[in-house]
């Protein structure tokens, strides 16, 4: 789906000749150009030439949108077809058996990656779970408390969604959502500016009660937070930093702010190895010894290459589409327990299952109550490379898989070439005289510190892989055995993030699990409301606007971001004006 929405202020990013143009003779009878258009992509007194393209010149998109192919696709024949099938994967449903998008039983999180992502970007605040409900990019985190690890009943990225007659691991209908007012800020300072302009701030309070999980074992001592998708665009670029410099980012950080101790090794002043992907890069320049890339998407920065990111493993968790790298079912024993045990689940598949045209002959096994019951409990439970046989022998070598993954390497390749491939939306009113003074005050106050505003990018000599390899040796599409010239690559590419990749705690009330959270970027995102006709921010879209977002990082006096927030409360409005301008610019 082509979005045709353009940026107001330009002709075109590509097009530098007609800046100069007017009616008269000396412009060539091409009309005449507003200031606007006189001036972007030029330097001014504040902006370089480069911040008006904060993908670069291979990342960036002249239109206002957040799904347009960067130039770094464009220009090379045939890569966009492959971007546009990638595409259609990501914005379209997902069903029990139709080809090309068949997936989802026996559980699944959402039936299509769109419905996280609305236009591709952050999701939207929500009043309750509905898992259908466009826009609700929330993923419940369900966790122990005292020691924040994720209980084990159901999976990393819970489920509330099954095929029939299997219930659901998790009945959204029990979930609550209870969006609670801020009364007063834990640093004391006041919900109102000193001009006496109110803001007011909001959380969410969830929970879950024991009764809405169809599991055996039901868990025990567990907390509930919601984390939001946040934008696709430019991840890629992300992806094509060097190790190097974002391990040099935080070595210059360590001495001024606590760094996370499950990441950062004080002593060395190093990463741990933990903080890297454990499969090995490829030979290509870029092998660094037994790890592989180090990890920098999501929130808890924990995962590494792009190929090994939220995206790609979202691609099989969320909708529990299997291929030839993810060849098992997104579950856990103990839902397959409880479903085994369910008179009604093996009930409904004795008397539906029978047939080997029936998507539930898999698990009918004998026909008898305790082969079915057997049978769903040993499917079920395929959740690991381990149980790959079990699964092979039940599901892929009998009716309807007919011996193939859900999504073959070819479409997998096609996925990523889209997902990588998504360009940054140009800068915007960057010749305004508010927005140039929104970006001195920003990095007057402190907060281009966290929010670095640029990096430069490496020689993008990508990790490559398994499933993607795979897909080139049987095509024949990297004889020489350079995997990355298949991806869309970002070499040399001054970037514009405003993002430094730590991870830093604001100690928000009902915070985000473990209090660690990556700096999120902040290009394009003021493009949000026009796009998703939401404004939300923060991992759980608290925020509704940019001020509340800068508020809650002064909640406490203990945030890294505290200081920098009570320079912008002191403000005059106008000056807070400017600032939230300049963000929503970028």
């Amino acid at each position: 789906m082509k979005k045709t929405t353009y940026l107001t202020i330009i002709g075109a990013l590509a097009m530098p000749l007609l800046c100069a143009c007017s009616d008269s003779d000396d412009n060539n009878g091409l009309g005449e150009l507003t200031p606007a258009e006189e001036v972007f992509g030029k330097s001014n007194d504040v902006f370089s030439a480069a911040e008006w393209y904060p993908g670069g010149q291979l990342g960036t998109t002249e239109k206002a949108s957040y799904s347009a192919p960067a130039p770094a696709v464009e220009n090379i024949a045939g890569m966009e077809a492959d971007f546009n099938t990638g595409e259609d994967f990501f914005e379209h449903l997902y069903t029990f058996e139709q080809n090309p998008r068949k997936g989802l039983g026996p559980a699944w999180v959402r039936n299509s990656c769109i419905a996280c992502h609305p236009a591709y970007g952050h999701g939207k605040r929500q009043t309750e779970y509905r898992a259908n409900q466009i826009g609700n990019g929330y993923l419940l985190v369900i966790y122990h408390p005292d020691n924040n690890a994720y209980i084990s009943e159901v999976t990393g990225m819970p489920q509330t969604q099954a095929m029939s007659p299997f219930k659901a691991p998790i009945d959204e209908s029990q979930i609550s959502i209870e969006w609670k007012n801020v009364t007063e800020m834990e640093s004391g300072l006041a919900m109102k500016f000193p001009d006496g302009e109110a803001y007011s701030l909001i959380y969410p309070e969830v929970r879950i009660p024991q009764t809405a999980f169809n599991t055996n074992p039901k868990p025990v001592n567990y907390d509930v937070r919601l984390e939001s998708t946040i934008g696709l665009y430019g991840t890629g670029l992300l992806d094509a930093l060097n190790d190097e410099d974002i391990e040099a980012q935080w070595a210059a950080e360590a001495p001024y702010v606590e760094l996370n101790p499950a990441m950062w090794d004080k002593e060395a002043n190093t990463f741990k190895p933990s903080a890297y992907y454990s499969a090995p890069y490829n030979d290509l320049g870029t092998f660094r010894g037994s790890h592989g890339p180090l990890k920098r998407f999501t929130y808890a920065m924990t995962r590494g290459s792009l190929q090994d990111g939220a995206g790609a493993n979202a691609i099989w968790n969320i909708t529990n589409v299997t291929r030839s790298d993810r060849h098992w079912l997104y579950t856990t024993p103990a839902w397959a327990k409880a479903q085994s045990e369910d008179p009604e689940v093996i009930s409904y598949i004795k008397e539906h299952g029978a047939s080997e045209s029936s998507i539930l002959h898999p698990y009918w096994a004998d026909g008898t109550n305790e082969g079915i019951a057997n049978r769903v409990n040993e499917i079920l439970s395929c959740s690991s490379i381990a149980k790959k046989e079990t699964f092979d022998k039940y599901l892929f070598n009998g009716a309807p898989y007919n011996g193939e993954d859900e999504m073959n390497d070819k479409q997998y390749y096609q996925f990523m070439v889209w997902h990588r491939g998504l360009a940054v939306p140009a800068a915007r009113n960057l010749n305004d005289a508010d927005v140039k003074l929104g970006k001195q005050l920003f990095t007057e106050m402190g907060c281009a510190q966290c929010h670095r505003p640029s990096w430069t990018t490496g020689d993008d000599n990508m990790w490559v892989d398994a499933s993607i390899k795979a897909y080139a040796d049987k095509n024949g599409l990297a004889k020489d055995g350079d995997y990355t010239k298949l991806l869309p690559k970002f070499p040399k590419q001054t970037i514009w993030p405003y993002t430094d990749m730590v991870q830093h705690r604001l100690w928000m009330v009902n915070d985000i699990r473990t209090g660690w959270c990556r700096t999120t970027p902040l290009w394009g995102r003021g493009l949000s409301r026009q796009l998703t006709g939401a404004d939300d921010r923060l991992h759980d879209c608290r925020a509704r606007t940019v001020v509340e977002a800068i508020m809650w990082h002064g909640y406490s006096k203990k945030s890294d971001a505290y200081r920098a927030t009570e320079k912008f409360y002191n403000l005059p409005k106008a000056d807070r004006d400017a600032v939230v301008k300049f963000i929503e610019s970028i």
